[in-house]
Formats: C-alpha cells, structure tokens, sequence
C-alpha cells in the first residue's frame, strides 16, 4: 500500500510537472510589444489587420502596450517588463551604456531620405526668434525627454552655441500638441512630425525653424529592438514576430489605400490629412524589408560618443543578431 501510494505521487508529480511545463510553454507565445505614435504602419498593420498574419493568434499572441515615446520603452526592456518595442537609437544606446540592457535591433520603422519629411521645430510666423542661436533662455517641447529626436536636436543647438542642458527649458509635449502649444504661447518652439505637421501647415501661422536633416543626413528615427534574452531564449518565437514585421511593412507599401484606413483608425488622424502626405515624398522613408541601416546607425552612435550624449563608444555590433533580423520570409 505504501509503495503504491508512492508511485501515485511520483505519477502525480510528473503529471503536474508536464501541465506547468505545457503552462510555461504557451505563456512564452505571448509577446509584450511597446508601440508609439506615428510612423510604425507594419505595427499598425499587425494590430489593426491581425487576420492577414497567419502566426498572430494562433502560432503567438501580442500584448500591445502604447507608450508616449522610446525612452520610456527602454527603460520598460531593461527591467523586463516588455520583449519588444520600438527604439530611438540614442535611447537604445543609452539603455545599453547606462542600463546594461542587452539588446537586439531586429528591423527598422522609418528614416530620413532626401527631399522627404524631416521633424522640424516651428515657431509662430510673428515669433522673434529666428535662428537657432536665437533659443537661448527660451522654452522648447519635446515629445517625451530623452526620445529619438532629443539626440540630433540637442547636437545642433550645441553647433549654434545654445546648450541644451542650461540655455533652454526643455517641457514634454506629444507631438499631437505641439501645434497648439506653440499657438497658445506655451512654448516658444515645438517639434512637428507627421500627421500634426501637414495639419498645421494647412492652417498657416506657424514657419519651420529647423529640421534634423540640418545636423545628419538619413537619420535612422525610429527602429524595433527585442531584449537579447527573450530572442535566445525563444528564436523561433522571435523569428515569427519579424517575419510579421517584414510582411507588415510589405503589406503597408503595397496597398496605400488600407494603410490610410489602418492608420486613420489607430491614430484618429483625418484621412484627408494623410492623404496629403503619407507614404508620398514628403513623408519619411521605409526600407521594404523593414532592414535596419546598421551603417547609419553606428553614425549616430559616433555622434553622440563624440559629444558627450553617450558616456563610451558603442559598437553598433552588439546590437545585430546573425539571423534574426528583418526582412525575414
């Protein structure tokens, strides 16, 4: 009776052990992705459109969680409690130096191409600053401290003798205010990225300060990182979320017409609104492949090692996977 009883509990053992490990199993399928506004349509895509990707739903589940811009979102991967989220390059590479997160850059969103959309600070058409030297002892926005477009803006306040860190007040607007804090006298400046900046110019008052191109050239804004662990803890799960990635990115070049209708419904933006700019030439570029510009980036990085955003130089290397990474098939 007793080594009956025995034989139960180890049988009753395993079989606990094989539900906890069938538990585990499924609950590493779901996916904590973090999310922004605007510029991620094959994110867009993937969430608004969940049916045209075989995998979402069956094969693995997302988790979206919306932030306000990539700094949050880094400090959200070093203490685990995101897989994956968009990332500005100076916010990755701060995470890293700063945070030692260990991450992978697996595809691109979007970047600056010649004659195209570059994010631009506007002042009011009556406003008395007129050059960039001109901010000293003004008040700045940003979308969110330390986001993707803190690092060129801050390089060329600093190329026109304005120190970011002294000579300006620096305040958190979201880019779908901007345009009426400025208006309002609020701030004296405020950066304008699509869609808010096609709608202000359509309402006139306001003129382009600068815009980043100013400091680099295809400037890469906005990337998809995954926490180096959960990639090599779950490869195959990894792989699956960039093949979506890549597909997303296919799917909202190729049919811009759902991509207006995908993008009105996740950011409330009138279609008329995008029409006048979204996927056209004035808008930022996209890779087709969502392939990340490793040579632009490690440009980045080199600029802000230079001076002084970055603590060290960061090898943009550590970042790159050898097979995981858009486009994927």
């Amino acid at each position: 009776m007793r080594g009956h009883a025995i034989r139960q509990l180890i049988v009753a053992g395993w079989a606990l052990g094989a539900v906890l490990s069938a538990t585990s199993a499924y609950a590493q399928q779901t996916i904590r992705v973090g999310w922004t506004i605007p510029a991620e349509e094959a994110k867009y895509w993937m969430m608004r459109r969940p049916a045209e990707f075989p995998d979402i739903g069956k094969a693995y589940k997302i988790e979206w969680v919306q932030f306000q811009g990539t700094a949050p979102m880094t400090q959200a991967l070093a203490a685990g409690a995101l897989d994956c989220a968009t990332q500005g390059v100076l916010s990755l590479a701060q995470g890293a130096v700063s945070g030692n997160l260990k991450a992978y850059i697996v595809a691109q969103h979007v970047f600056e191409k010649p004659g195209g959309f570059s994010v631009y600070w506007a002042v009011k058409d009556d406003s008395p600053i007129k050059t960039i030297a001109d901010l000293k002892g003004k008040t700045m926005a940003i979308n969110v401290l330390g986001s993707g477009i803190y690092g060129p803006m801050a390089l060329l306040l600093k190329q026109n003798g304005v120190d970011p860190e002294k000579d300006i007040k620096l305040v958190e607007i979201g880019f779908s205010l901007s345009e009426d804090a400025v208006r309002s006298g609020r701030v004296d400046a405020a950066p304008m990225n699509q869609p808010f900046a096609a709608r202000s110019e359509a309402k006139g008052g306001m003129r382009k300060l600068f815009s980043l191109s100013e400091q680099q050239k295809n400037i890469v804004h906005i990337l998809d990182a995954c926490r180096a662990d959960f990639v090599d803890k779950n490869p195959d799960l990894a792989k699956a979320y960039v093949r979506d990635l890549t597909l997303g990115m296919k799917k909202a070049l190729a049919n811009r017409d759902e991509t207006l209708k995908v993008v009105n419904e996740v950011m409330k933006a009138p279609i008329p609104v995008l029409e006048t700019y979204l996927l056209k030439d004035n808008d930022f570029g996209r890779d087709p492949g969502a392939a990340p510009n490793f040579p632009a980036i490690q440009t980045m990085l080199d600029t802000y090692t230079a001076t002084g955003m970055l603590s060290k130089k960061v090898d943009v290397n550590q970042f790159k996977h050898p097979t995981i990474v858009a486009p994927l098939q």
